[in-house]
This record gives structure tokens, sequence and C-alpha cells, in this order.
């Protein structure tokens, strides 16, 4: 079905851009040819590499295919736009309309420019955003703690090694306390990506560096990741905590699996059993993947939950769509009842849909406060 859902703007572009051009008809048989290979990258991959997640092929291929891939959804919607206005003005002047040739042009060379600057957009090296995060019963000690959020990195052919290394000088320059990592680090086996995430390793904080597993990593060997992840030496919080102590007080980081994890035969996230043995009365940070379970977290008296896997919703619009698929979390800052939860956009994004339009990766810089 996903694939199918994907071949209908190929057909839209066709059917109402591509044929009524009048162009040679090889013409147009071999630009529908390439675009309905675009609309199938996704299936492509799968047959090629075993995985629609990791495309391995050279950058450059996922940068053109991502904007070809982007060029044709939004002309796709523009084209869709053309025709109602048109119909609309046919049936209130009551004669036939046709839509110019020159227009058609313009509706594509719109559609190619927004999907190349959506691209670069999406590839680029996060900007640093800084959240200040006010939490009441913040301990004095920790006022002023500072958190380097990052989540989906998704080092793949498209985030390399050296996308990878400029994200850490970038992170150890803001000089943080803790670094925190919710999930999708990877899309590809560890054998394939050895190299490119060998970087992480030189990532430090007094504190330590976190990471709670996201659903990408059960796609490609989870027990081999967290293992690697480790001995990089990152701690894993898979429904564990750890305690971070200033001044006779503390700090809890609990983290747990992904919600897919049972699906794949792994213990699903329990809040509880993360949380167990934990000091009582001590504020609780949560790192949890997925945001759509945020107010199970914070009935059990979790205080700040941070998550990624949205993206953002990637483009103003389809931000929508993926807020209705997380409970209706998807960006940014939400208070639930006395916890507050923030969804990273992402340090990086997942390859088979590189694109941002109004909703930009983050290196995000949390400075926590008491109120």
């Amino acid at each position: 079905m996903f694939h199918l859902l994907l071949a209908l703007p190929c057909l839209i572009v066709i059917l109402r851009f591509l044929i009524p051009l009048a162009w040679p008809l090889w013409v147009t048989c071999v630009v529908s040819a390439a675009l309905l290979l675009v609309s199938q990258h996704h299936l492509l991959t799968l047959f090629a590499f075993g995985s629609m997640f990791s495309p391995e092929v050279p950058r450059a291929v996922i940068l053109v295919v991502n904007t070809l891939f982007g060029a044709m959804i939004f002309l796709a919607l523009m084209q869709l736009v053309t025709d109602t206005i048109t119909l609309l003005l046919a049936l209130a002047r009551r004669r036939k309309l046709y839509i110019a040739a020159s227009l058609r042009y313009t509706l594509a060379v719109v559609a190619i420019g927004l999907a190349a600057f959506g691209v670069s957009q999406a590839a680029r090296l996060p900007p640093l955003k800084e959240v200040e995060i006010t939490l009441a019963d913040l301990p004095e000690a920790f006022d002023g703690y500072e958190i380097i959020h990052l989540t989906d990195l998704h080092i793949s052919r498209l985030f390399e090694a050296p996308w990878v290394e400029r994200i850490v000088v970038k992170t150890n320059a803001l000089a943080p306390d803790v670094i925190l990592i919710t999930g999708d680090l990877i899309d590809g086996a560890l054998d394939a990506r050895r190299d490119a995430v060998a970087p992480l390793q030189a990532l430090t904080a007094p504190d330590g560096v976190y990471v709670s597993p996201g659903n990408h990593e059960y796609y490609f060997g989870y027990e081999e990741w967290m293992g690697h992840y480790q001995s990089q030496g990152m701690q894993i919080l898979a429904n564990q905590h750890a305690v971070i102590e200033r001044d006779g007080t503390a700090l809890v980081l609990a983290g747990v699996t992904d919600v897919s994890a049972e699906d794949d035969g792994y213990p699903a996230p329990d809040i509880t059993q993360a949380l167990e043995g934990a000091p009582d009365d001590a504020t609780v940070i949560l790192l949890d993947h997925q945001p759509r379970n945020a107010r199970e977290a914070a009935a059990q008296g979790v205080d700040l939950q941070l998550s990624g896997h949205t993206h953002g919703g990637m483009m103003v619009g389809f931000d929508h769509i993926v807020a209705r698929a997380n409970n209706g979390f998807v960006s940014g800052l939400y208070d639930l009842g006395g916890m507050t939860l923030y969804v990273n956009n992402g340090t990086g994004l997942w390859p088979g849909f590189a694109l941002r339009l109004g909703k930009p990766s983050e290196l995000t810089r949390i400075t926590l406060r008491r109120e």
C-alpha cells in the first residue's frame, strides 16, 4: 500500500502534466518511465539492498533522487490546484478553458526549485537551537544544567563520516554537562557503517553520553549496535536509568526501548522498570525515541521527556499528518500536566525522504532552570 500511494503523484504528473504538453511520444514515455522509477525508489532499494531504509548508493545519487522525488510530489500538488482553479473558472464562465504550456513549465521550474532547496536544508549541518526548560522541582545544584540533545542522526550514505565529525566537533565545542541521544543513530548494518559512526567516540561531556534506542536500531542488528555504541563510550539506557549527583541532590536519566521493540522480539518500553531503584523525589529526565506515549510518562512522574522520531514533520503542512500518527506530538515543547515534553526535529533524517521545508534540523542545547 505504501508503494502504491507513492505512485499516485507520479500518475498525476504523467496524466495531467506530461501528456497535455504533446511532446513526442518517445520523450513522454522516457520521462514517464524515469518518474515511475523515482516514485518507487524505496521499493527498488528494498529489492537491491534488502531494506528500504539503507540505500547503499553514492551520496550524490541520494541527493538527486530525493530532489526528483520531491519535485514530482510538489508538481503533482500544484497541478491538482491548477486543475481545480481552472475547472472552477470554466464553470463560472461557462466555457472550456485550457492550461497554457508556459504555465505548466513554470510550475515544473518552481517544483524543482522547491525540491532542491528542501534537499539542501535536509542534508546540511544542523544549526544550534537554544531551548530553556523550567522544571518546578529541579534541585538548585542543577539550575543552569546544560544538555545537548541529539536524535535521528540516521548515519548513512547521506550522512557520512565528514558530516558526523562536524556534528561531534560542534557538540563538544558547546561544552555541555551531558549529551543525550534519543535513537535512530544509524541506517545500515554495523559492517557498512563502522567507519561512519567512528567519530561519535569523540563525544565528551563531564556527566557522560547516554543513548536510548530508536526503531531503526532494531532494523539493522539491535544487539550489535548497542554493543558498538557502548564500545564507543556511550551508556545505553534501555529500560534503565543512571543517576547524576551534585551537592547531595540527584538528577535521574532514564531511557526506554522503542515502541517497535516488542515486534522484533525485544522487551517493550517499560518506564516502571527503567525507574526501579531510582532515588525518590529526584527530577527525572526520560529518553524515549517516539513521543506518542508521553502522557503515560507524565502519569508516572517523569519531569521532562526528550523525544525525536518525527523529524518535526519535515515540511509545513505535512507536519499535521505526522502529528496525527504520534498522538498529536510532532515538534517543540508540550506541557502535559506538570511534565514537559520536547520533540526534537532531528539532527539528521531518513535518507529515503530527505526533504525539509520550514521544519529545520537542529542540534539542540537545553538549559534547565529551577522554577
